[in-house]
This record gives structure tokens, sequence and C-alpha cells, in this order.
């Protein structure tokens, strides 16, 4: 897929808008979530991703236990690449059977959008420690390796997802919030007092095009909830969509914004606080994004066919009934994006 192609909408539900959230979710009941999940978002649930219950769960570690021929461990700095799979390897893959024992009971029957996340190659390379103790990153060889490993693990993942929910059309998230600090050298080596170099863009842009490639024709978004997120670099790789925190948006990436609309992007727009806190009227949280529309001038009827309506990150952070409460707002934000698009 290249920028040339139009990539798959995700947000085409034009009657109703479309919600999902970012994968993590409070406590440590995989079930509780699964049901949270499904049953408060119709048009694109998710697996939850559960990082309470410790090492193995956390999104680096959950990653780390998809990849193929390459495993990992826990040290006291972070997780390490590892010679064979072991113990924290099982705990990993483990929760994330657990995960999807319960995805898969709570959609028998589901037919439609299903959202599943794995970390990007760029984060996963800034976050697994060589065995010397530093970044994956610093090493353009262990990057490779990582990023064809992750492409396997990624196929058997979405392969694995198919197989226990027949009717589910796959999304595949990539959570890159690490993805700024590598194109800019500021991702900080062991010792803390350096940072490793910047990454060429256009090996960033090839890598990522490779995990697009893995998908398979499946949609593929990257998210990151950190500032200055590279829209034009993510087009260039072929993603169908873009997800960020709406809050950190800058007047220097408006352009690039419309663009990406333009050129058949979906935006997913984080609106609705991550943590427990109060909220406004649904109207009031999608009141930014109906503003930018207008700044830019673009169709308003446009909205919801390009807009999908997300938290601003996960949801780990917040009470189990804040995150229910926070996917239901969501889901009333974008019914009102799509009612009200003026």
């Amino acid at each position: 897929m290249t920028e040339n192609n139009t990539p798959a909408r995700l947000a085409g539900n034009a009657g109703t808008g479309t919600a999902t959230g970012i994968g993590s979710m409070p406590g440590g009941d995989a079930r509780e979530a699964a049901r949270t999940v499904t049953g408060s978002l119709e048009t694109l649930p998710y697996l939850p991703e559960l990082p309470a219950r410790g090492p193995g769960a956390d999104m680096i570690g959950r990653t780390a236990g998809l990849l193929v021929e390459v495993y990992a461990h826990v040290e006291p700095s972070g997780w390490r690449i590892s010679d064979r799979p072991g113990r924290d390897t099982r705990r990993a893959r483990s929760w994330m059977g657990e995960d999807l024992d319960a995805l898969e009971e709570f959609t028998q029957g589901y037919e439609g959008d299903l959202k599943v996340s794995v970390v990007g190659p760029w984060t996963l390379a800034a976050a697994l420690e060589l065995r010397n103790g530093e970044a994956a990153l610093g090493d353009p060889g262990a990057c490779r390796d990582l990023t064809a490993s992750l492409a396997e693990g990624v196929r058997a993942h979405l392969a694995d997802l198919r197989r226990r929910v027949p009717g589910a059309r796959p999304v595949l998230q990539l959570d890159e919030p690490s993805l700024t600090a590598v194109l800019r050298g500021g991702v900080k080596t062991a010792s803390g007092y350096r940072t490793h170099r910047a990454v060429d863009r256009a090996v960033v842009e090839g890598a990522l095009r490779d995990l697009v490639t893995a998908a398979g024709g499946v949609p593929v978004i990257v998210h990151s909830c950190a500032p200055d997120v590279p829209f034009a670099l993510l087009r260039r790789a072929g993603v169908s969509g873009i997800s960020f925190d709406f809050g950190l948006l800058t007047e220097r990436e408006e352009e690039a914004i419309g663009e990406a609309v333009e050129g058949g992007t979906t935006l997913l727009a984080g609106v609705v606080p991550g943590v427990d806190g109060p909220l406004s009227d649904p109207a009031g949280s999608v009141m930014g994004v109906r503003t930018l529309w207008r700044r830019l001038g673009l169709s308003p009827g446009t909205l919801a066919e390009s807009v999908v309506v997300t938290p601003s990150c996960g949801l780990a952070g917040a009470s189990p009934a804040y995150a229910r409460t926070a996917l239901a707002h969501c889901v009333r934000a974008a019914r009102s994006l799509a009612d009200n698009p003026e």
C-alpha cells in the first residue's frame, strides 16, 4: 500500500459514527474487560490489554511474547533480549491466550471490525535491551531483526484472531509512543547521559511499511499519544488510520491533517480524558474536531466517515467505573458528530 493507493476506511458508519478505545483497561479480569469493551463498542471493539497484572501483560512484554525466534526476559531496567524463551515469555503468552479466550467468548456470532494492538517496531526497539543493556535502537541490524520478527508475529496473531472470531474484519494497531523521540534522537542511552542518534526517516518509514505489508491487507492504525505525530511519514508508510491525543495538536500540524483526510486516512481523535474526571456533554467533547474541520475548509458531511472518537490514551490508569463511562461517552460523542456535523 503506497501513498497513491487510498487506504481502507475505518470510520465508514456514517449513520451513527464510530468510536473505539486505545487498548489498555484497568484491573486484571480479562472476562470483565472483554465484556465491557464488546458491550460498549458496537462498531469497533478491541482486544483489551490489562497491564496491572504485571510483567508480560505490559505493552512491551505482551508484544515480546508474540515475536518469532526472538525472546525476552525482565531485568530491573526493563525487558532484555534472551537466547531462549523463559518464564517471562511463557507468562506473556499465557496472558495473551487468556485475553483472546475472553474476547472469543464475548464475540460469538460477531461480524465486523475488531481491533488488536501490538507495539510498533520503533517503540519496541527503543524499549528492548540488548545483552549489553543498551536499547536495540542503537544497533541497525538488531532493529531489522526485530522488525522481521514482529512482522511474523503479527501474521500469526491476526490468523489466530480470524480463527477465534470468524466473522471479524481484523484491524491492526501499532502503538508507537516513542516514534517522535526516535526520529528526533531523543531516546536516552543506558547511562542516561546521552541519547541515541536520530534514525533516518526513510528507515523508519520502511520498517513501518514492512508491518503494513505483513498485515496482508488488514487496515493498520498507528497510535501515538506523544506530541508532534509525523502524519506525513505515516501516510507514506501506507497506514489506514492515525490515532493521536487531539489535545496535543498544534497549528503547524493542521495542514498535514487536512492532507491526510483528503487522502483517505482515518483520524482516530483522542478527545475523552483517559483518567477519572468530569466529562463535558458528548457534543462538547468533539467541538474542537468540528472547529478544526471548519478551519481546514473540509466538508462537515465527511466528519463521521473520517473521524473515529477515542479516549486520549489507554484507560489503564482509570477506575473500572470511569473506563466504562469513558467508552460510552466516546460512542455518544461519535453519534453527535454523525447527527450534527455542523
